[in-house]
């Protein structure tokens, strides 16, 4: 989970957008509007749709605007076109962060949206908290399997799933287990999360407008997801030098997955999720990503 906060100088040192950018509103299923923006690639100078499109999910704090989420989408539309948003309680966007748990409606629309603009394969990455997103999303909006738990499908809010459907997945710096607390940042997000002081202090001081109510019921674990996602491929990205989440992580992730159909990168010297992020490291992702959707 990504914190927010970076410097106002880092968002104007950013290039400016490509010609046919645009922004949305869009409404999710239970009816939370989404801000979003479309930037088209600028390998191709943003002239067709046909190759894919990949679809960003932010970690907990990020939203739209942050420069970090912005180098990531600068980064990426070096290879192909990109759509942004915000998650629910981040940004500009309604409603109240669920942490993971409804997102992944949030990650629908955008997906539907970025069909809805002509591109026939979309590519989902997601950093921390948006990892997690990616994950239960391509579970739950990718090809029915016998056993797959309806009632699941049906509270996620889960119709027209072939349009909201992942091509290609990656997760970054995700979480495998709910509520883990192994590490000094986890116990600080999870004071941040369930305090209303905490909470006060996210939405103040980082901007994020946190759900007091919970999960009711629990959502689909990432490692109870990863095993559903085949066979779209699946890229895992994590960190040695994660503060956050141990290499444990994404070792279940991977136990978990198809191994026909999942890779694993572990990255030697890489933090945490997309404010780490190398640029070597983005482009190696959009290779990936490109390569197998």
């Amino acid at each position: 989970m990504t914190p927010g906060g970076e410097a106002e100088s880092a968002r104007r040192s950013l290039p400016p957008a490509a010609a046919g950018s645009r922004r949305a509103t869009l409404l999710t299923e239970d009816g939370v509007p989404i801000e979003t923006r479309y930037e088209p690639s600028r390998a191709d100078g943003g002239l067709s749709t046909q190759a894919p499109v990949i679809v960003v999910a932010h970690g907990f704090t990020g939203a739209l605007e942050r420069p970090a989420l912005r180098r990531v989408a600068t980064a990426f539309t070096q290879h192909t076109a990109v759509i942004t948003f915000s998650f629910r309680g981040h940004g500009r966007s309604g409603g109240r962060s669920t942490v993971g748990d409804r997102e992944v409606l949030d990650l629908a629309a955008a997906v539907r949206w970025a069909r809805s603009l002509g591109h026939r394969r979309v590519i989902t990455v997601g950093f921390s908290m948006g990892g997690s997103v990616v994950l239960r999303h391509a579970a739950l909006y990718g090809q029915n399997k016998p056993g797959q738990n309806e009632k699941d499908e049906e509270r996620e809010g889960r119709t027209g799933a072939h349009t909201a459907r992942a091509d290609a997945v990656v997760a970054v710096s995700a979480p495998a287990r709910w509520y883990y607390r192994g590490t000094a940042p986890m116990r600080r997000v999870h004071w941040a999360i369930t305090r209303p002081t905490g909470r006060l202090v996210s939405r103040y001081g980082l901007r994020t407008r946190i759900d007091a109510r919970g999960w009711n019921p629990e959502p689909l674990p990432p490692v109870a997801a990863v095993p559903l996602i085949a066979p779209t491929p699946l890229l895992i990205v994590h960190g040695d030098r994660d503060p956050y989440f141990p290499l444990d992580h994404p070792r279940m992730l991977m136990a978990a997955a198809d191994r026909a159909s999942t890779d694993l990168w572990i990255e030697p010297g890489f933090g945490h999720a997309e404010t780490a992020a190398p640029a070597e490291l983005l482009d190696r992702v959009a290779g990936w990503a490109l390569d197998r959707a």
